[in-house]
């Protein structure tokens, strides 16, 4: 009879296993050789079991093996061991089985809390893209929303699905904002059709009239008008792209065929009228020579021949015509002061009245004078001295009525 620590030889070849409580089990018999040539066989069988379980320990440690897969192996491999026809420490490697369980059992609920945890994550995300979604679904910025929308759609299919009922219910949440915001934005494209199409018809007018005027020479109201139909082209909005741009253009070209039609008629005129302006200040220029006046009646008739001389020459330029033309009325005044100056000169009647005024000065003077001899004679020097600031009071008149009469040639 032949053994080891874990297995012997009988007698009549039948091979056992000893087993951790100290009995035996009979896993095969042996007839073709020595009893040592048995036990290394079942001890090979052993190792076999030893090779299958580290393989599947490993697979455990660094693969991705389903929790469902592992315990499948391991079951067939406790299976194996249970019934081996093996020699070796069988109690050894059940014990390595449950080990094996623990870590598998271990691994199943790490798993479990991170899709939990993952499930958590993506239900909260799913409801940031929801809440996201339905504010987006009352913007008016129809472009920015538009694409924001779309990359949140890719980002829902980016991530995991939760349970059926709350995955569809979020979803259609998400969806039914899309389409709230894409049914608002059909809408206001539609209405902004509407209206594009009535800019089109009323900028069609404004077209229409701006070419019929572009052909006038009434320049003040035609080009009044023309600023109020910009006014009017403003106000009425936008048409159809495709359509503005040549509106526009036939708009903008009506315009610049009158603008330009005037500018060219206003540059002859202020031509024309610098010329004018020229000719004004050598007539301006001779006038002022009359000033001051030594004989009224030939510088009342040379002014006349160049008042008429102005009055046909023609307009000046707006910003010159106060100063050139106040250089003319005020030799037009300085005359009239000398027609004055003559005639209170020559008035018959004028210088009877400042004769007459004189006489009656000077009679009062020399009475006073006598008044004031008189009183001083008397010795009444009070009474001298009231009449004599009378009389200085005359005399002052006098003077001032002598000058005047001397201005009548008297």
């Amino acid at each position: 009879m032949s053994s080891d620590p874990w297995g012997r030889v009988d007698e009549t070849g039948t091979v056992y296993v000893r087993t951790a409580d100290g009995s035996e089990r009979v896993v095969g018999s042996w007839q073709a050789g020595s009893p040592e040539e048995a036990l290394a066989y079942f001890e090979r069988k052993y190792d076999g079991l030893v090779v299958e379980i580290g393989l599947l320990e490993r697979r455990v440690k660094t693969t991705d093996l389903s929790a469902k897969d592992a315990t499948t192996a391991i079951d067939h491999l406790r299976q194996q061991v249970d019934e081996a026809h093996a020699v070796g420490d069988l109690d050894a490697l059940g014990k390595r089985l449950d080990k094996l369980v623990e870590t598998v059992e271990a691994r199943r609920e790490e798993r479990k809390a991170q899709k939990a945890k993952q499930s958590d994550e993506a239900r909260h995300s799913k409801e940031a893209l929801v809440a996201e979604a339905e504010e987006l679904a009352q913007s008016e910025q129809w472009r920015a929303a538009g694409e924001r929308l779309r990359a949140l759609v890719d980002t829902w299919k980016g991530l995991p699905r939760l349970d059926r009922k709350s995955d569809d219910e979020l979803w259609h949440r998400f969806s039914h904002a899309r389409s709230a915001f894409s049914k608002r934005r059909k809408a206001h494209f539609a209405s902004l059709d509407a209206q594009r199409e009535d800019a089109r018809k009323a900028k069609e007018k404004l077209v229409a009239e701006a070419e019929s005027l572009s052909a006038s020479t009434d320049w003040g109201p035609t080009a009044a008008r023309y600023r109020e139909l910009m006014a009017d082209w403003k106000a009425a909005g936008r048409a159809q792209r495709e359509h503005e741009d040549d509106l526009w253009n036939r708009f903008r070209g009506a315009q610049d065929v009158f603008f330009a039609a005037r500018s060219s008629v206003f540059a002859e005129r202020d031509a024309e009228q610098s010329e004018n302006l020229k000719l004004k200040e050598e007539l301006a220029e001779e006038a002022e020579k009359l000033v001051p006046v030594s004989d009224l009646k030939t510088a009342r008739a040379a002014f006349r021949s160049l008042n008429e001389r102005w009055e046909a020459i023609g307009h000046v330029p707006r910003d010159a015509r106060p100063k050139v033309e106040g250089r003319m009325h005020a030799v037009e005044r300085a005359l009239q002061e000398s027609e004055e100056a003559e005639w209170r000169r020559t008035n018959p009647e004028a210088r009877a009245r400042a004769a007459g005024l004189t006489g009656q000065l000077q009679a009062a003077v020399d009475k006073l004078q006598g008044q004031i001899e008189t009183a001083r004679t008397a010795g009444n020097n009070a009474k001298a001295d009231k009449l004599q600031k009378e009389l200085d009071g005359r005399q002052a008149l006098l003077d001032q009525a002598l000058k005047g009469l001397h201005e009548f040639g008297g």
